[in-house]
């Protein structure tokens, strides 16, 4: 019974830096995404990256492009402005007039 014990309790003290190492595994991950963002030419101001537990990963207008912390969480990519947007929503006049003078 003591044998049993102590290996429970060698056991929990082993996985304890796992846990605790856990979001600084996510921090990690997280810049190292958003450094493969940026490298393929998006700009930082363009996107946000965040960590959430997987139940609220669930985000409208979000990605998930990740996971850490032995897949207890999810690494969101959402976009905050967009480059396929029209410069202008009214239509523009060459100089030419619509109608008939």
């Amino acid at each position: 019974m003591k044998l049993s014990r102590g290996l429970l309790t060698g056991i929990l003290l082993a996985a304890s830096p796992l846990v605790f190492a856990a979001p600084d595994s996510c921090e990690r991950v997280k810049s190292d995404i958003e450094q493969r963002i940026i490298n393929n030419g998006v700009p930082e101001a363009n996107f946000t990256l965040s960590i959430v537990p997987n139940d609220q990963a669930d985000q409208p207008d979000s990605q998930v492009v990740g996971h850490c912390a032995n897949d207890t969480h999810k690494i969101l990519y959402t976009r905050t402005s967009s480059g396929n947007a029209p410069a202008s929503t009214t239509p523009s006049h060459d100089g030419a007039n619509a109608e008939p003078q």
